[in-house]
């Protein structure tokens, strides 16, 4: 690609004692592009996507976000700049309703007075936006918007964790096992919400295991193995096994590959 990453990293280090979770680690996200991000467990790819969320600061290395470097303090600082993760766990507070952890860290306040004096949150506004992106994503139909998300299905609180970050995401969308917990139909609302996030030209970083869905909406595929970006593949020009090979090290990546 003759174009400029939009979110780069280099030589990026991450120790925990003994530990090494990142050694020297590079990482390219072009604009428009669903970039799969794949690895055995422990290969270093959630330290990777904390890095570069704010979740974790390395110990050495440098990431730009277009071509300026950022030096994140928090998860939250990573938001601010546009760049919005959803976590496996998916982040979400299960007492509170749907529109609230829709909102949550950047509610609406009610105009004048009662909003910057009385602190009060313009809820109906909230709601109205929330319910709004919910239907225009397609993810469910969302009966009370106010309900508690302790009340909803694994699938559905998983929808709101990925509405959330396809709303607010202004550069970068990343999703870390986004699919893990769904059934089969939920899953492909999911997959069809990536391809609609990138048709909007937000580009998207998904971490997967699951190698179907990674090869049918992935543009690239970074293989990361011992906590470094190892290879990065066209999934139309790689096979399957050929991912997996690599990423065990049952066999090496062409001289061509190398990262």
């Amino acid at each position: 690609m003759t174009q400029q990453p939009i979110l780069t990293a280099r030589g990026l280090v991450k120790r925990y004692g003994r530990v090494t979770a990142l050694d020297h680690a590079d990482f390219d996200l072009y604009a428009g592009e669903v970039l799969a991000v794949i690895g055995d467990n422990g290969a270093g790819k959630s330290s990777l996507i904390k890095a570069i969320s704010g979740a974790v600061h390395p110990d050495e290395g440098e990431i730009t976000l277009d071509g300026k470097p950022i030096h994140f303090r928090s998860p939250m600082e990573a938001r601010d700049a546009g760049i919005e993760t959803v976590y496996q766990n998916l982040a979400l507070s299960p007492a509170l309703s749907i529109a609230d952890n829709m909102f949550l860290g950047r509610e609406i306040r009610k105009p004048g007075i009662l909003g910057s004096w009385l602190r009060m949150l313009d809820r109906k506004t909230m709601e109205k936006q929330a319910r709004d992106k919910l239907t225009e994503l397609g993810l469910m139909t969302i009966q009370n918007i106010s309900q508690a998300v302790e009340t909803l299905s694994g699938g559905q609180r998983q929808g709101v964790a990925v509405a959330r970050a396809a709303a607010f995401g202004s550069k970068v969308v990343i999703m870390d096992e986004p699919t893990a917990a769904l059934g089969v139909k939920e899953s492909r609302r999911v997959l069809e919400l990536i391809q609609d996030v990138k048709k909007r030209g937000l580009p998207i970083v998904l971490i997967s295991h699951n190698m179907p869905h990674v090869f049918e909406v992935a543009d690239r595929i970074h293989i990361h193995r011992l906590g470094k970006r190892l290879c990065v593949i066209d999934p139309k020009e790689y096979s399957m096994s050929d991912a997996v090979a690599f990423m065990t090290g049952a066999k090496e990546p062409p001289a061509s590959l190398a990262a």
